[in-house]
């Protein structure tokens, strides 16, 4: 049996014990070294920030299950375990416990850095000794505890992702966070919409959605859906189950925060393992957030090359102008007014409508909807 660093946040603890606590995740880049995990090995959870030892979990088997457990990042390469210590944070061992006692906190000197061993998890213990100690102290804490205060702003830490960025001829690193989408605001249904009970459940932002991962489908492309938006339902017709949609994003990307503001993209068109266009719906007042996504992604994948389109309501055309020409969009390498396109509901309606009702989704190209999209460049032209 090996020992092995599992490393949480006291946001992915919660989110960890509130699914059941019978299944940890690593982020996708550490999938080799998680390889080396066997049945009957034992993880030990450390919580950054408040640095307390927290649980014991012994492993089970590698699982598939791609259900949801923690909001901010999906952790894919997952492991069935057993929990053998569960505790609260306020009830945790203080890394200060182990001074003098494990290989990675030998000395004063190594506070803080901890000698690059909570760099990253999973990463295994080089001493059997350390682990066994580490389990003994949650044993004993678990048995008899003490309530000790944390920090809440440090229990409330956000994952944040690692990638990297130019500066000068050096490339460096630099730490991102890549927000959940904000709740869409409903708008009201018009009357057109409502007749002939066309219109059944859900809010305009899903009937979108629908909209676009259908005419995808039929066009004989693969499609995406958010999977903050997977369960929604329209017209009876849940969008995660809809033709031709996909349970997992090809991994074309190396660092996991492309993957996961990729992944939180409203729709997506992809043939084979590319992604052809790329449709942020957005219904608030502000909108601004699909605009912030687009951006987010072309920032952490500069040459990449795929049609971007804001699809909002016609009323929003002034606003939306107005938003993707904010300098920190248009002053950069690839202006994003030049390359991401505004859909307007109705004209998007419009043409879906009459291609569906023509039997014409087969014949096109996703290229059609640059006839449709309007194009708010620097120029203004």
């Amino acid at each position: 049996m090996n020992y092995w660093l599992d490393l949480f946040t006291g946001t992915t603890w919660e989110e960890f014990r509130s699914a059941g606590a019978n299944i940890s995740g690593f982020r996708e880049n550490r999938k080799t070294v998680a390889a080396r995990i066997r049945p009957g090995d034992m993880l030990l959870c450390y919580m950054t920030g408040v640095m307390r030892w927290v649980g014991a979990l012994e492993v089970i088997e590698p699982t598939k299950d791609r259900s949801r457990i923690w909001k901010d990042a999906e952790f894919p390469v997952r492991f069935i375990v057993k929990p053998v210590v569960l505790l609260r944070p306020e009830h945790g061992v203080l890394m200060d416990k182990l001074l003098g006692r494990v290989d990675f906190y030998s000395s004063e000197k190594n506070k803080g850095g901890f000698k690059g061993f909570l760099r990253g998890s999973p990463a295994i213990f080089k001493k059997r000794e350390d682990g066994d100690l580490i389990l003994q102290l949650l044993r004993e804490a678990e048995k008899n505890p003490i309530h000790r205060e944390v920090d809440a702003r440090k229990l409330a830490k956000r994952p944040y992702f690692i990638v990297p960025r130019r500066k000068g001829k050096k490339q460096i690193k630099a730490r991102v966070t890549v927000p959940e989408p904000e709740a869409q605001t409903e708008i009201p249904l018009t009357q057109v919409q409502r007749q002939a009970g066309t219109v059944t459940e859900g809010s305009r932002h899903t009937e979108i959605q629908y909209k676009l991962l259908a005419i995808g489908s039929q066009m004989g492309l693969d499609v995406w859906v958010a999977r903050n938006d997977r369960s929604k339902v329209w017209e009876g017709k849940t969008l995660g189950e809809l033709p031709r949609v996909l349970q997992d994003l090809p991994t074309q990307f190396s660092n996991e925060a492309t993957n996961r503001t990729i992944e939180l993209i409203d729709v997506l068109w992809l043939k084979g393992n590319s992604i052809v266009a790329a449709f942020e719906v957005e219904c608030t007042t502000s909108v601004y957030s699909g605009i912030l996504r687009m951006s987010d992604l072309l920032s952490l994948q500069p040459n990449l090359d795929i049609r971007l389109y804001l699809v909002a309501p016609d009323e929003r055309r002034e606003k939306v102008a107005q938003e993707i020409q904010r300098p920190t969009f248009a002053v950069r390498e690839k202006p994003l007014p030049e390359i991401c396109g505004f859909l307007p509901f109705s004209k998007l309606c419009e043409y879906v409508d009459g291609i569906q009702r023509l039997n014409l989704a087969e014949s096109l190209r996703p290229s059609f909807l640059n006839k449709v999209a309007e194009y708010f460049d620097r120029d203004g032209e």
